[in-house]
Order: C-alpha cells, then structure tokens, then sequence
C-alpha cells in the first residue's frame, strides 16, 4: 500500500523518525574502518545493477548489500516502463533540466532540507557547487536514458544515492551537531519522499506553468518511474509514491506548504545554485533564466527562495497564458522585438537553451576532474 492523500500527513511524521537501517549498518561500519574513499573509487566503477553481476572485485559486505539491492519494486511490470519511456521519449531533456534548476531549489525550501545540504558541504568548500550540483543532477539525466530502467543502470545510480545518504544520517550522528527532537532523523524516509514529491509532481506543475503540454498518461508515466526511484532509494512500500499522477499531486498540494518554508539556508543554496547556472549561458540570458524559474515555482514559492523579481517575468505571465502582448518590454525574453501572439510559448526558447546548458554542466564536472558520481563522506563538512 503506498501513499495516499488521506494518510500522507500520519504517515510523512512517522516517516521523519526513521533512516534506512539496512544502508546505515553498512555505511556505519565503512566509515569506521574508513573505507569511505575506496567505495567512492568503485562508485565509479559500478555502472549497472542487476542480478548476475559481477561484484567480486567489490568488499564483500558492499556486494552483499548490492546483490540484495537488485530486485524491482513489488508491483512493477512492462506496462509501468512504458509509461515512463513514453514520458521521457517527449520531455526528457526539458524534465531533467528542471528537476534540476526548480526540483533542487524546491528541496531548500524544505528547511531541514537546506540545513542538511548546506551543513554537509554538498555546495560548499573551495571548489563552490560545481561538482556537487553535477553529481545532484546525474540522476535526472540518467532517469531517462534509453533503456534505464531495464538494464540495472538507474537501479544503480540510485542505490549509490542511497548509500550517499546513509553517510550523511551517520556522519551527523557522530558530529553530534544534529538536533534530533528538531528535525527528526537526518535525510529521514519523510525527507527522500518529499523530495520525491518535489522532483516528480511539482515539476509536472512547473511544466504547465511554463506551457508546456503533459497528458495525464504521461504524467502517470513519470510517477510511475519515480517510484522506482523511491524503492531503490530505500523506501519502504508504504511510503512509496503512488503510480497515480492525480493522487500524487493531491497529497503533495495537501503537504507542501507544511514543509516549505523561506530560511537562509535556503536563499543561499538557490543562490549559490543560480550563479553557478550563469557561467553556461549565452550573454544576456540569465534574467530570462531566472525569470522562467519564476514562473515554473510561481511568485509564492519563488519569494521563499530569495529569487529576485525581474521584468521579465512579469512580462511573461500574461503570454504563457494565451495573451497577446508586444514582447519590447525589455527587448523580448531572448532581445527579439516580435509581437508573441496567442499560441506561442515565451519559455520555449528558454527551455531549450536551459536544457543546452544544464548538459554543460555535466561536461564541466567531467573535464575539470569533478566526478559526476555521488560520492560519500567520510567527514562531515569534508566536501567531498
């Protein structure tokens, strides 16, 4: 039975109590021998996972846990990868640009959240954000890559995201610094499933905010493949997302503004986030970009995140809703000084050079010796 709008509110402050047992023995005992680095050497290296793998060259303990990391959800059939294929197959590259611009923005709005994240280093230290918004981004891009979710790749990429949480509950269980009668258990089984619900449902909102046309098949579609993430990510069934795009969004409407709240931490993650953005785009498109953001969170919840108001997406408002206004303001969202007119979408072009340039962080992570992979720590604050 997984999650529904009726038990979501019981069942989210149950799962705040609660971590991953399984992953957290196992991470426990490899920081204690501190085999931390090792792991992260072979995060690299494990690139499926699927039953008959060979994990040999792995410590046995580690392959243990990945042997019993293989079996798919309980309910999971044909019929579910095709519906997240299908979804892919028409938003793959705009849907993972904005799981990973307005999704991780949504995840600092949670204020345990941005605690979390900020007080582990995940975008701090000298290196700034780069690599750890590669690594946060991985699993969007690979979500849907042909043929993820059928040849162990995805389960893979998920179950090390999955021990890279354990290493945060440990590392903040040992420094000590955690306030446990406040913010329940660090990167709880409430956290993994609020960020499910952020990355999954408030991005098909954010999708329609900007115009862009998501059916309900390939919105369940979507779902459908986020809960495989959640059951490879360590959530038990009963707080698994639902397939159902519908159900999903209703829960989430219902719970989001409990969680999300406007905090410093959070305005410095989404700052810190936005300008490592800008490097990759043209001359000229930041104020674009961040007026899309804008619009795909809504005025709300973009105040929240200390997203700084612009011309442009005042200006348009109005034409992601089918008005027709001359786009001089501010010489256009892109400089243009076309009239848009009834029918065309203003972010369109924005979408796509953001999704050019979301790719581009990728390649940067890559060629300036900034591992993609998610990677443990052994420390807290270590910035790895």
């Amino acid at each position: 039975m997984t999650l529904n709008a009726a038990t979501v509110a019981s069942e989210l402050e149950a799962a705040n109590q609660v971590g991953d047992p399984e992953a957290d023995e196992l991470v426990a005992e490899l920081i204690e021998k501190r085999e931390v680095d090792g792991v992260n050497a072979l995060f690299r290296t494990i690139g499926t996972l699927k039953p008959g793998q060979d994990l040999s060259t792995l410590p046995e303990r580690l392959a243990e846990f990945l042997r019993g990391a293989t079996a798919p959800p309980p309910d999971w059939s044909e019929a579910d990868v095709r519906a997240a294929e299908s979804f892919f197959g028409r938003h793959h590259g705009e849907v993972s640009m904005l799981q990973g611009t307005v999704g991780l923005i949504g995840t600092y709005l949670s204020p345990t959240g941005a605690f979390t994240l900020r007080s582990t280093g995940r975008l701090g230290g000298v290196e700034g954000p780069g690599r750890r918004l590669s690594q946060s981004s991985r699993l969007f891009i690979d979500m849907g890559d042909k043929d993820a979710l059928r040849d162990g790749t995805l389960a893979a990429n998920v179950t090390k995201v999955r021990l890279v949480h354990a290493s945060v509950r440990q590392l903040h269980k040992k420094s000590g610094q955690w306030d446990y009668a406040k913010w329940g258990e660090p990167v709880s089984q409430k956290y993994t499933t609020g960020a499910a619900c952020v990355f999954s449902t408030q991005i098909v909102q954010a999708m329609r905010n900007l115009g862009v046309d998501v059916s309900r098949s390939d919105a369940d579609g979507f779902m459908c493949a986020w809960h495989y993430v959640g059951h490879y990510l360590g959530t038990p069934e009963k707080w698994l997302l639902p397939k159902d795009a519908d159900e999903v969004e209703r829960l989430w409407n219902q719970e989001r503004d409990k969680e999300w709240k406007k905090t410093e931490d959070g305005v410095f993650m989404t700052a810190q986030a936005v300008e490592f953005y800008k490097k990759f785009f043209p001359p000229g498109f930041h104020d674009a970009f961040v007026a899309m953001v804008r619009v795909a969170l809504t005025d709300k919840y973009a105040d929240m995140a200390g997203l700084a108001k612009n011309l442009l997406d005042e200006a348009g408002k109005p034409l992601a809703a089918g008005h027709k206004i001359a786009s001089g303001l501010g010489g256009g969202l892109f400089g243009g000084a076309a009239e848009k007119t009834v029918g065309v979408n203003p972010y369109k072009e924005t979408l796509g050079i953001a999704s050019k340039a979301f790719n581009e962080v990728e390649k940067y992570a890559l060629t300036h010796d900034q591992d993609d992979q998610p990677q443990m720590h052994q420390e807290l604050d270590d910035n790895r």
